[in-house]
């Protein structure tokens, strides 16, 4: 199986929105190394968008970030959806593929990211599903770890449970930084110890995005706002902890000029500087 590895891509990306598009086709700013998409956007796009969308992936590195393949359900994994992401990702040369440790559908789609229960059971289940996608692929996937607002039937923590899927299936962890801050706030646990307590080897990339405070205790990851500075302090010690690794800012709502996105990868990139120039980046197996 082909591992990904994550100095394939650059250090510093941008989730690719189609607001964006014009902008881009124009001029990539050089503070973005990388974009990412969500394959299940362009996958059966053609005519003017998949032409565009072929031009920028034949001349920048790109990474998909998935939303459907619901790897936390009991339906069977939809084996020929997996192999057109496979066609997909040759054809446009995808660098990484994630998803979330999540599921979205049931006996229809959900259109929302559900939690999987932090159980055992739940583990020996979403194992092999994984392992069948990687196999299909023909490459090891990355994890994401999601924000949740509910753990039903929880029997362990969300870091045990991460960890377990990660290990047994022997995938990679997209390392979504927000998502940590988030889930402290809302659940009550400590975000650099969960950050810390991540596997460093395991790391693919990361996400980094805003949110919206609905109350004191309570965040919705809406990836419509500016990264605040909690969230960039975590960051900071996420680089310090495990070594610099390909960051990637998000913004689905609200979407300001790529100009004015730069001033955030502006920021990232400034971060990663900070523990490069000290040769703090670890090796990874």
């Amino acid at each position: 199986m082909t591992q990904i590895i994550n100095t394939d891509l650059g250090m510093v990306g941008l989730g690719l929105r189609r607001e964006m598009l014009d902008e881009l086709l124009v001029h990539v700013p050089k503070q973005v190394d990388f974009m990412e998409v969500a394959p299940e956007n362009w996958l059966k796009l053609g005519g003017r968008f998949k032409k565009q969308f072929k031009a920028l992936t034949s001349a920048n590195s790109f990474a998909c970030h998935g939303l459907s393949l619901s790897i936390g359900s009991t339906a069977p994994i939809d084996i020929e959806f997996v192999k057109s992401l496979k066609m997909f990702f040759d054809e446009h040369d995808i660098k990484i593929y994630s998803e979330h440790l999540s599921y979205c559908s049931g006996t229809g789609h959900m259109y929302d990211l559900m939690p999987i229960p932090f159980t055992l059971e739940a583990i020996a289940h979403v194992v092999p599903r994984i392992k069948q996608v990687q196999d299909i692929l023909g490459r090891q996937i990355a994890i994401e770890n999601v924000s949740y607002y509910a753990a039903p039937g929880q029997q362990m923590s969300e870091l045990a449970f991460t960890n377990a899927i990660l290990e047994q299936a022997d995938c990679k962890l997209l390392l979504d930084v927000n998502n940590i801050y988030v889930n402290s706030v809302n659940h009550g646990y400590d975000a650099e110890a969960f950050l810390t307590g991540l596997p460093t080897q395991r790391i693919a990339y990361g996400h980094v995005a805003g949110h919206y405070n609905e109350a004191d205790d309570l965040i919705v990851d809406t990836h419509g706002a500016d990264v605040i500075d909690p969230v960039w302090q975590l960051l900071d010690k996420a680089y310090q902890t495990h070594g610099v690794f390909s960051t990637l800012l998000e913004r689905d709502f609200n979407i300001p000029t790529v100009n004015v996105l730069t001033k955030e990868l502006d920021i990232i990139h400034n971060l990663q500087a900070k523990y490069l120039d000290k040769s703090l980046i670890k090796q990874r197996a």
